[in-house]
């Protein structure tokens, strides 16, 4: 099993980004993912969730309305776009899977991948 983040950068204050999280291994339609994010001295952070089976969403307070997570089964990849950054986003975001939506939103994930660095500065 294995979960592959990528697309992140430096980006100016109000910029976007879309990071991309690959998978192999198992079948994505089965498994929940979840974008995490965690900042020099800062615990991690649980951003966004998407279920396998009926594909619910979930994103936190602090990146409503400005991320969106979104799956492609038949890619076997979860996206997260990101809008309208904020220098407080800058962080490394990890993608991670599980069979059960509870367990990714807990951050108690089975699979995790290895992170990407996304800097929002100008």
């Amino acid at each position: 099993v294995q979960l592959q983040a990528s697309g992140g950068g430096l980006v100016q204050p109000g910029g976007s980004l879309r990071l991309s999280c690959a998978t192999s291994g198992f079948t994505l339609d089965y498994y929940s993912i979840g974008w995490f994010r965690q900042a020099p001295g800062k615990e991690r952070e649980g951003v966004a969730f998407i279920g396998g089976s009926a594909g619910n969403t979930y994103h936190a307070d602090s990146v409503k309305g400005r991320f969106t997570i979104s799956r492609d089964n038949a890619k076997s990849t979860v996206y997260l776009q990101m809008n309208s950054l904020k220098p407080e986003d800058t962080a490394v975001y990890y993608c991670a899977a599980d069979r059960w939506l509870n367990r990714v939103v807990a951050g108690t994930c089975d699979y995790w991948g290895q992170g990407t660095q996304v800097t929002v500065s100008s």
